[in-house]
């Protein structure tokens, strides 16, 4: 009675034409559940865990589907009296709520092979998709069928059949994927054993190998077997300059590919070589060269030709080189900041180590990286 009561004064209002009891009419009263259709009886879906209710009727709205035909039946347990479909959740609830609005949309942070595939299950055509989401759908069908006719052709070997015309377009074809063909991948993996060979005499002709007689200094292997260093060196840079001609020969653009990041390392790490060929014995000239021969610690990134990860790892850099530029250009704030600092509170302290703010730098970098 207390409801009613409160309603009485709108009401009597509303009959004077005062106010409006609602600008939409209200919803239908409940219906008691001995007064009820049959089909309006809850349903209760079970996918793979998660439970969804819905009406009878709602279902029903799609005589075509599985879910609004007799099909259901065949998925129904009469021990937890629920339907049980062993499908994804997730995207089940997008297919539950066409059911309800009548409207269909594509959850762009899906799989579309799986949207496709649980689409197919419940029998709704992809047709039928809203207009807000059709044209996302339509670009990733486009894309994943592009991506999975390339898979299809060099699984099967189809590939093979295409005639290239010219020897250079096979020869690039052979570098960029070494799977094509026997000898491209035997050269794949001699390029690759020749770069580990490499990297590892850079290291060990640095190891001590004893001393000498009547010399109290131990000599490096590199000084104690240099013939067989220079042996094994020579034989590595011939075969990354063969790799680096060829290359070159067979590359569509060779601008291109002499600006590319890759095509630079590859001269780097033979350049060394070359120039050690051609200096003397002079002091001088033989510091500087001992310096060059730094840049031969470069052959590492060559691997990244033979490491998907590598090549993964320097997509990402790449991608997020402005977040990276935004994080470095803070920290050299920060340190141009507390060197300033560091080097006024240290002015006039004698014997002090920070006679200036660039020599407070140090202090300051290895302060924050080192302790936060």
């Amino acid at each position: 009675m207390a409801s009613v009561a409160a309603w009485l004064p709108f009401a009597r209002a509303a009959a004077i034409g005062w106010v409006p009891i609602a600008n939409n009419p209200l919803p239908a009263p409940p219906i008691p559940k001995d007064k009820r259709r049959p089909d309006d009886e809850k349903l209760l879906i079970n996918v793979s865990g998660r439970r969804f209710e819905t009406w009878r009727n709602t279902l029903e709205k799609y005589p075509d589907t599985l879910l609004g035909s007799n099909e259901r039946e065949f998925f129904y347990d009469e021990e937890t009296k629920e339907y049980f479909f062993d499908r994804d959740p997730d995207i089940f609830r997008h297919i539950l709520n066409y059911y309800r609005t009548g409207k269909l949309h594509y959850p762009k942070h899906e799989c579309l092979t799986s949207y496709d595939e649980e689409l197919a299950f419940f029998g709704i055509i992809p047709d039928v998709i809203g207009d807000c989401c059709y044209e996302d759908y339509r670009d990733r069908k486009r894309e994943n069928a592009e991506r999975l006719l390339d898979d299809k052709l060099s699984e099967s070997g189809e590939q093979d059949k295409y005639v290239y015309r010219t020897i250079r377009e096979r020869m690039w074809r052979a570098f960029e994927n070494p799977h094509t063909s026997t000898a491209a991948l035997v050269f794949y993996y001699v390029t690759g054993f020749f770069i580990a060979v490499s990297v590892m005499a850079n290291v060990v002709e640095t190891v001590p190998c004893g001393r000498l007689p009547g010399k109290k200094e131990s000599q490096p292997c590199g000084e104690r077997y240099k013939i067989i260093f220079f042996c094994g060196d020579t034989a590595c840079v011939m075969i990354f300059t063969a790799e680096y001609l060829l290359r070159m020969f067979a590359a569509p653009d060779r601008c291109k590919f002499v600006r590319s990041v890759m095509s630079i390392i590859d001269v780097v790490a033979i350049l060394p070589y070359y120039i050690g060929l051609g200096i003397t014995d002079n002091d001088d000239v033989s510091g500087a060269f001992v310096t060059l021969r730094v840049f031969r610690v470069f052959r590492i990134f060559k691997f990244s030709r033979h490491s998907q990860g590598l090549r993964i790892l320097g997509y990402t850099l790449k991608s997020c080189a402005s977040e990276l530029g935004f994080l470095v250009f803070s920290l050299a704030m920060a340190i141009i900041i507390f060197a300033t600092v560091m080097f006024y509170a240290e002015k006039n302290v004698e014997e002090t180590t920070f006679t200036s703010i660039p020599s407070a730098f140090w202090y300051t970098i290895v302060t924050m990286t080192t302790l936060g």
